[in-house]
Parts: structure tokens; C-alpha cells; sequence
């Protein structure tokens, strides 16, 4: 490729951005692997699987806490009359939603999962557990926006931000706080890029923008038909990623959990191709709706240019990058990694055409797949994990999306002859 079309390339706001979601990805991973790499090396297993559960729950109830409204700022920001009051309003209602989603879970921790009721009983936990929550939201929000705004380089800046301080956080918790340790110290970090964000990096993305607690519902409520939708298909995407460590922590065992949890790390360097030339097309899409199907095929040109030689790479050297994590992690992972890294062609096709669902507002659509496959890969996992293990989990996953993506393939083709008669 010559420098003029490198320059073209570059000066396009769908493959910029998608460039700068990448390598967001890519470079918050890298230093994710260093993250665990050193809590592998102060912390047990065990202690790294039940960790990993925790972030896996924080995660999923800042999704809850978002009503879809990360979706809904993509697509609405842009054209918005009063962006400012929009951005504070969903900023405030999704804070507060986080404090109370994060109390809920708490107070039912011995419901649906036994294996974390010790985060209830210290009061310092269940501060720092609801600040996180509402960290996590936060981050969530402003992420959507830069992506709304087209400024994915502001998405890249705040991750790297939580990724640098989140590495020597653990050494100095490992005596105190245990595998609670190891979630102060990612949680610590999103709160410190959170407040960055709100005083230094909106103010450059949104002119007059000032963070001030506001509550407008009625700007809300306008956007919210578009967010249910959205926000029922986010939850569903979620699931798994969720529920998945819970079960194996309360049936196999939290050392388990351990090693799927680094597996499904390096598979998401991969999933994050797609994904970010998904949200590309998204921002894309929502400023230039006309030119939907010509930038839903640069979108998926370019994903799969860049995800074929790379889920070649993580199959070959998937072993030596286990071991960094130690022996164990190789031994009982590896195949667990191939499996979804294979998945990661499926992925792709299915991500692209969930981004052509979305801002065609076929929402039902997208909610029936999105449901298929948390389905799919829920009941499966649960069928086969006690015989197979986690590698049963990774079956399961590639089942459902090779299923959807036959399912792509066929509606595009069948959808095409139409237009064309």
C-alpha cells in the first residue's frame, strides 16, 4: 500500500476511528496481560478467578446502569439541539442507576452468587464495590460520546490512562485486601480517568461543555423509544461474558474461572476488530445514513483484512502467550483459546450486521439473535461444562455464532435478489 492511500485511509473517519478503537483494544490489552501477568505472580488462581468474577459483575451492571443510552448518544448526539444537556443528563441518571443496581446485587449476593457473599460482609468493600459501579458507568457514557463526536483518540487516551495506574495497584493491596485487591486496583483506575475526563477531555471534544450534575428527562425520554431497544440487545450481548465466570466459580471452581478469564482476554484482542470497525460504521452511519451500505462493506473489508492474519497469530502463538501468565494457565487454557479464537471469522460477519440492524432500526430482529445466542451458549455450556470443562464453554460459543453467521449470510443474499427483482 503506497503513502497516498495510507493518507486516504487515515484522513476517513470510518477507518480512522476504527484505527484508534483497535488500537485502543490492542494497547489497553497489552497492558491488561502485563496487569495480570504481575497478579499472577502475587495472587492464587483462586484468588484471580474469583477477581475476575467481580470485574466480570461490575462490568455487566454498569451495562444495566446505562439503559442503553451509550447506544442512544451515538446515534442522537450528533444532531442534538442541546449536546451539553444531553451529555450531563445521561451522565447523571446513569450514576445514579449504577449506585442503585450495584446496592441491589450486593444486598442478593447470596442468591446468585455464594462465592462473592465475603464483598458483604466488609463495609470497605461495598463502598468501594458501588464506586466502581458508578466509575464504570461513567466510563462507559464518555466513551460512547467520543465515539458519537468522532474523536475515538480520546477513548484510546482514557483507557491507556486506566491501564498505567492499574498495574503496580495490586503489589501494594496483595497484604490487605486479597483478590479484592485486585479490583481496587482496576476500580481505583477508572475513577481517576473518569474525573480526567470530565475536567480536561469532553471540554476538547464539546464546546461549552462544563461537568455539571443536570437531569433533563425530557431529553431522555425523546432518545428513549431508540435506547429500550438497544439497551434489551446490549444486555443480551452481555450475558454471557457475565453469567459465564458465575457459573464456573460456583460449579467448577474459581481456579477455573482463572483460566477462562485469561483465554477470553486474548480471544477479545480478536473480538475487538469487528467490534471497533462495528461502532466505526455506527458514528458513520448515524451522521451519513445514505451511505450505509457502502460503508457497512468498507467496515467488514476491513475487519476481516485485519482479523484473519491476526486470530492466525493468537492460534499459532497461543501456548508462549499462556505462559506468561505461568505453566498452568498454558496447560489447562490453550484449547479453550484456539476454540474461540476460531470463532473470531463469525464474529465479525455477525458484528457488522448487528451495527446495519441498528441503524436501520430493525431492533427485533437484532434482539432475536442477540437472544439465539446468549441462549445458545448459556444452556449449551450448562449442558456440557461438568463433562468437558471450560473447554465446553468454547463449543458452545462457536456453535451459536457460526449459526448466526450462516443465518447473515443467507438474509443478505436473499435480501439482495429482492432488491435486484
Amino acid at each position: 500500500m503506497d503513502v497516498t492511500r495510507l493518507r486516504h485511509y487515515l484522513k476517513a473517519p470510518l477507518y480512522r476511528n476504527s484505527l484508534y478503537l483497535i488500537a485502543n483494544t490492542v494497547f489497553t490489552t497489552g497492558l491488561g496481560f502485563f496487569f495480570w501477568m504481575v497478579v499472577a505472580r502475587f495472587y492464587t488462581p483462586y484468588e484471580v478467578g474469583v477477581a475476575s468474577a467481580i470485574i466480570s459483575t461490575v462490568y455487566f451492571l454498569s451495562l444495566l446502569s446505562m439503559l442503553g443510552l451509550d447506544v442512544a448518544i451515538i446515534r442522537f448526539l450528533p444532531r442534538a439541539q442541546k449536546p451539553v444537556e444531553l451529555i450531563n443528563s445521561c451522565l447523571t441518571l446513569n450514576g445514579l442507576i449504577a449506585l442503585v443496581v450495584g446496592g441491589i446485587f450486593i444486598a442478593g449476593l447470596s442468591l446468585w452468587s455464594p462465592a462473592l457473599v465475603f464483598v458483604r460482609e466488609n463495609a470497605v468493600f461495598i463502598l468501594a464495590f458501588l464506586l466502581f459501579a458508578f466509575s464504570w458507568t461513567l466510563s462507559g457514557t464518555i466513551g460512547a460520546i467520543f465515539i458519537a463526536k468522532r474523536r475515538a483518540e480520546f477513548n484510546l487516551a482514557k483507557n491507556t490512562i486506566i491501564s498505567l495506574l492499574k498495574i503496580p495497584l495490586p503489589i501494594l493491596m496483595v497484604l490487605f485486601f486479597h483478590a479484592f485487591g485486585i479490583v481496587s486496583s482496576w476500580g481505583i483506575a477508572a475513577g481517576i480517568a473518569v474525573v480526567i475526563c470530565l475536567f480536561f477531555f469532553l471540554p476538547r471534544v464539546q464546546d461549552s461543555y462544563k461537568p455539571v450534575p443536570n437531569l433533563n428527562l425530557n431529553i431522555v425520554k425523546n432518545i428513549w423509544k431508540y435506547s429500550v431497544g438497544n439497551y434489551l440487545a446490549s444486555i443480551l450481548a452481555a450475558i454471557p461474558s457475565f453469567i459465564l465466570p458465575l457459573m464456573i466459580v460456583n460449579l467448577l471452581s474459581g481456579q477455573q474461572n482463572a483460566y477462562f478469564y485469561i483465554a477470553w482476554t486474548i480471544a477479545s484482542i480478536l473480538f475487538s476488530i469487528p467490534f471497533a470497525a462495528s461502532q466505526s460504521l455506527f458514528a458513520e452511519g448515524s451522521h451519513f445514513e445514505d451511505k450505509l451500505r457502502i460503508n457497512a462493506n468498507k467496515a467488514i473489508r476491513f475487519a476481516l483484512v485485519l482479523l484473519v492474519p491476526a486470530t492466525i497469530l493468537v492460534v499459532v502463538l497461543g501456548k508462549w502467550l499462556l505462559l506468561l501468565f505461568g505453566a498452568s494457565y498454558s496447560s489447562n487454557a490453550l484449547t479453550l483459546l484456539w476454540i474461540l479464537g476460531s470463532s473470531s471469522i463469525f464474529v465479525g460477519i455477525n458484528s457488522v450486521y448487528y451495527t446495519i440492524l441498528l441503524v436501520r432500526h430493525r431492533i427485533r430482529e437484532l434482539l432475536v439473535l442477540r437472544g439465539l445466542i446468549t441462549i445458545a451458549v448459556l444452556v449449551t455450556s450448562a449442558l456440557i461444562m461438568p463433562a468437558m470443562g471450560i473447554v465446553g464453554i468454547g463449543y458452545a460459543w462457536l456453535g451459536a455464532q457460526a449459526l448466526v453467521s450462516i443465518y447473515v449470510a443467507l438474509a443478505i443474499r436473499w435480501r439482495y435478489r429482492v432488491k435486484r427483482a
